[in-house]
Order: C-alpha cells, then sequence, then structure tokens
C-alpha cells in the first residue's frame, strides 16, 4: 500500500466512500505480443481522511485470459490519503488491436456505489528486426573484416536485455556477445563484429530481448563468401632460372607484390618432394610494397623429375599470415600456379626462362643445349647431301680452272696469261 497523500474530510461513510478512485494503472509488456502473458496493476486510492474497505476487484475481458481472477477474497482496508495495487496475471488471447477491459472494486459500506474504470491494453505482432548493415563484398582467408548488426525496434513500447551472440564453426568472431540493454521504440543500433574466416561458411547472430517478463528469439544469418581479398597483397613470381651442380640445383627469381597493400616478413623456399639446402635454404625477402620487388635464391635437392613447389609465405598488417604455392616443373622447365595455397584463392605463376646460346637453361633436361644440337644437325646433313652429289667435288674443280685473285693459279705460282 502506498503512503498516504492529502486528504479531503468527510462527516460519514458514504462520502468517505465516494473518495475512493482509480488513480492510475500499468501492463507488463507495455504492449502484448499476441498469445503473450504479463501483468496488469491497477491503483485504487483513498482520498478520504478516514480509511474505507474494499472487496471483490475484478477485470472483465472478453479478450484477455484472467489467470488469477479468483485469487482476491479478503477485505482490503485502504487507510487515509493511502493507496493499494491489485495486480492481475493476464495473457492476450487475441489479435493485433486495442482492448479496453473493465475493472469494478466495492466499498463495503452500505449505500456507497462500485468504482469501476475501464483500462486501455494494447496487442501488437510486429517484431524487432536484425539484419546485417554493412560487410565487405566478400571474405579473404585469415583477412579480419567487420560486419555490422543492426537491431531495429518499430514496436510503440521499448524493449530490454538485448543481447546479440553470434555462432559459427568456420570464423574466428570477436566479441563474442554484445549486451545491447533497452531499445527504445522507434530506434535502432548498430552493432560491429570483427569476423576472421578460416573457411567459406555461415555466421548466425542469435538475438534476445524481454518484452516485459516474457523472452523473445529473432536470428540474421551472413554468409561468409570466401573471394580474393581486392584490397590485399598479391605475391607474382617470374624470372625464374635454375641451374643444376651435382645433386643440388638452384633456383632464382623474382618475387613481386602486384597488390594494393604492403606484404610482409615474406619468406621463399621450397616444400616436397624438394628437401631445402644450404647455402640457401630459405630466402628472408622482408617486406614489399605494392609494385615493388626482390630477387631470391634457393638450393635444394630433389630426387627424380619431380614438379617441386616454390612456396611464398607473407603476412599482412594485421599479422595474418598468407601462403602461395608455384609448381615448378623440372622436366619442362616451367613455373606452374599450384594449388595448396593457405590463404590466398588466386596464385600466379611464371615461365622459367631458358637459355643456351640465346640465354641460360633450366636445371634437368632443361639444361640439354637443344637449339645448338638442332643447328649443328642440319649443318652435317648438309654437307653430308652436298658431298653424296658431288657438288663438293664440282665446286674444287671449279676452284682449279678459276684464277685466284692475284693473277695465280690456285696449284702453281707462274703468272697467268692475261
Amino acid at each position: 500500500m502506498a503512503a498516504a497523500a492529502e486528504t479531503v474530510s468527510v462527516t460519514n461513510s458514504v462520502d468517505a466512500a465516494a473518495q475512493v478512485y482509480i488513480s492510475g494503472y500499468e501492463s507488463s509488456p507495455a504492449v502484448f505480443y499476441p498469445g503473450e502473458s504479463g501483468t496488469v496493476t491497477i491503483h485504487v486510492t483513498n482520498a478520504a481522511d478516514t480509511s474505507v474497505s474494499v472487496s471483490q476487484p475484478a477485470l472483465i475481458s472478453p479478450d484477455f485470459d484472467i489467470i488469477n481472477s479468483g485469487s482476491f477474497h479478503s477485505v482490503t482496508n485502504i487507510g487515509p490519503g493511502a493507496t493499494t495495487d491489485y495486480t492481475f496475471i493476464v495473457r492476450a488471447d487475441c489479435k493485433d488491436g486495442t482492448y479496453l477491459p473493465l475493472f469494478t472494486v466495492s466499498p463495503n459500506t452500505y449505500g456507497a456505489k462500485a468504482i469501476n474504470t475501464q483500462i486501455k491494453l494494447r496487442v501488437d505482432s510486429t517484431d524487432i528486426r536484425a539484419s546485417i548493415s554493412a560487410m565487405p563484398d566478400s571474405f579473404a582467408i585469415s583477412k579480419k573484416d567487420t560486419v555490422n548488426v543492426s537491431i531495429s525496434n518499430p514496436r510503440s513500447e521499448g524493449i530490454s536485455n538485448v543481447l546479440i551472440v553470434p555462432e559459427t564453426d568456420g570464423a574466428e568472431i570477436f566479441p563474442k556477445e554484445v549486451f545491447v540493454g533497452t531499445l527504445d521504440s522507434k530506434k535502432s543500433v548498430q552493432v560491429p563484429f570483427s569476423i576472421t574466416p578460416a573457411r567459406g561458411t555461415n555466421v548466425t547472430f542469435h538475438v534476445t530481448f524481454h518484452n516485459g517478463d516474457n523472452e523473445h528469439k529473432t536470428a540474421v544469418v551472413l554468409p561468409v563468401s570466401i573471394d580474393k581479398n581486392k584490397m590485399g597483397a598479391e605475391i607474382v613470381v617470374n624470372n625464374i632460372e635454375s641451374t643444376s651442380s651435382g645433386m643440388t640445383t638452384t633456383l632464382k627469381g623474382d618475387v613481386t607484390n602486384n597488390g594494393l597493400t604492403d606484404a610482409k616478413s615474406i619468406l621463399v623456399t621450397v616444400g616436397d618432394p624438394a628437401r631445402p639446402v644450404n647455402p640457401n635454404p630459405i630466402y628472408a625477402v622482408g617486406n614489399l610494397e605494392p609494385d615493388d620487388f626482390s630477387s631470391f635464391e634457393i638450393t635444394y635437392v630433389a630426387a627424380g623429375n619431380k614438379s617441386v613447389p616454390l612456396i611464398v609465405d607473407y603476412k599482412d598488417a594485421e599479422g595474418n599470415t598468407f601462403r602461395e604455392t608455384f609448381s615448378i616443373a623440372a622436366s619442362d622447365s616451367m613455373a606452374i600456379p599450384g594449388a595448396g595455397s593457405l590463404s590466398s584463392q588466386s596464385v600466379t605463376g611464371s615461365t622459367m626462362q631458358r637459355r643456351g646460346m640465346f640465354g641460360s637453361f633450366g636445371s634437368g633436361f632443361g639444361q640439354i643445349p637443344v637449339t645448338e644440337i638442332v643447328i649443328i644437325l642440319v649443318a652435317i646433313a648438309l654437307l653430308v647431301y652436298a658431298w653424296r652429289k658431288g657438288y663438293l667435288s664440282s665446286l674444287r674443280n671449279r676452284f682449279r680452272k678459276d684464277p685466284l685473285p692475284g693473277g695465280k693459279d690456285e696449284d702453281d705460282d707462274e703468272p697467268v696469261e692475261k
């Protein structure tokens, strides 16, 4: 019962009962979802300077189920200027709309009239809205990006205890949850989350909130589509040269950053079936700005004629590690974009340069001077053909008959008559 307020002097009990009135009410929730339960609290105040007894409080409605309608059997004595509360548990068994249940309470005074009033209760099925308001066009593996989860409350009253919890099995998300708290009517909030995917996956943002004491849930799903990071570094390998000395092969070339951001802590080496060996098992390039390049030199031992994977590891500004693999085919001295990239979906390869009399050769069979051998064989074949046809003898005889410059024959020193 509330504290006493200012009172009105009365001379009899009927006049005292006439000073009892409905001073207010509230519902929780303020606006019901259809089928939702809550409470309606009605305040009854005695403005007389004497106590008044009342009984039989009731809330009557064809649209709301009054769950505790039979709970008020005792007589309530309301002191001078005091207020007493009657709380009804109700359930909105109705559709959207505004409803006017009737509250009544009777003074225990002969000749006094019952106290009646209508209260207003609202029902609205409009739900809150959860959406992804900001996100990148695509995600890259091990690359951290930020998305914004938007929570909007289009209802006519506020909601409370708003909590967002992301769920996925294919990405690292920070923070693990965000407590928004109260969200007023017609308001929205933007909540940022950082996502670092390990693969293509879905991220479900579970949103829970309270309408009164009732918990509600909704969710929004974010598809994480993996693509090449358009703004990241892009590694290109070219100018490949390979030479062998015994069992050891030396691989030289250039590594270029063809992307839009720095590639940091670049390391170049080879993978199985090759085995990196001294003096250069791993080559540390360091950092490359966009459009910058650096040379590298790797030494390794590889059995047989299998292709050799050239591995380039690097990091971005946030410390995420990326790997690109290029397949070096020993049999044809080609550098082919290889599979097995840990972090990049697009790998650029390059062609090894052969050199002989026109440049240097690659390793393995690439060291055989094919062009030179072909030229020599063609020359020999032409000489054999000319000899068989007698062209060589005919040419020799012609030189015997024709004078050499200086007026002498080829075979003697006598001057030739003119």
